[in-house]
């Protein structure tokens, strides 16, 4: 039984990937903030799922989880790197500072951290690992700024793994996806009247759908590597360029 590593596991699609995951017979660490969400996971998926409370930002806390994993628990096949968010709609002018530290801090320092402590095991199981990035990585939008620039990095980080990571047998992917409706809006702007309007009429994919494709690219035979995997609903499509216009 091979045994998965998925970060933000409480919410969105590192909650629907653990799931997943389970009903294929795999055995899930999952990892969050909140306790509780967690522990309720555990009582719903049973044995095979592991919960390890900690913020990815906290690399003694997170030490210390990895550290008490029991023994079937031990042997990480999978790491994804789910735990990522967006704080703010603001242009960068009047953008918060502090938002872009922690965006900067979770999206990025946080997951080079933690792939950096995997790699050694991962390298040893021939695993692999799948990194969360974003459209927004390829596709910058207003107010985008700094999320956007985050998930650019995931991308590019993905591919230079790739690079260094040939011939170990350790498979990376980046996965980007579009609109997918979750909690993503209601933490970035904390109104559930901006997250209904954005969502709404547009039939956005689902937590469930990414699940399914972070599960695909994980089962693929271990000679095939997917690079890059980039997905959005069919509603929505690449925007035009904006032009401002003097009055």
């Amino acid at each position: 039984m091979r045994t998965a590593l998925i970060t933000g596991a409480t919410a969105g699609f590192g909650k629907a990937a653990s799931q997943m995951f389970i009903d294929a017979g795999w055995r899930v660490i999952g990892t969050g903030r909140r306790a509780d969400r967690l522990d309720a996971m555990r009582g719903a998926l049973g044995d095979a799922f592991h919960p390890a409370a900690f913020d990815v930002r906290d690399e003694a806390a997170r030490d210390a989880a990895l550290d008490a994993l029991p023994g079937d628990f031990r042997g990480i096949d999978l790491l994804v790197n789910n735990a990522g968010l967006a704080l703010g709609t603001e242009p960068a002018q009047s953008a918060s500072i502090d938002n872009w530290r922690v965006m900067i801090d979770t999206n990025v320092t946080a997951l080079v951290s933690l792939t950096r402590k995997l790699l050694p095991g991962l390298i040893e199981r021939r695993g692999a690992i799948v990194n969360l990035s974003s459209v927004a990585a390829t596709y910058p939008y207003a107010g985008g700024n700094v999320y956007g620039g985050t998930k650019a990095f995931v991308k590019q980080f993905s591919l230079g793994l790739r690079s260094d990571l040939a011939g170990t047998g350790v498979r990376v992917t980046s996965i980007e996806p579009g609109m997918a409706e979750t909690e993503f809006t209601l933490v970035r702007t904390g109104s559930q009247a901006a997250s209904d309007k954005l969502y709404g009429g547009a039939d956005p994919m689902t937590a469930q759908d990414i699940a399914a494709m972070i599960l695909w690219v994980a089962q693929l035979p271990p000679h095939l590597n997917i690079n890059v995997m980039e997905m959005m609903p069919v509603n929505q499509s690449f925007a035009g360029f904006a032009v401002h216009r003097e009055s």
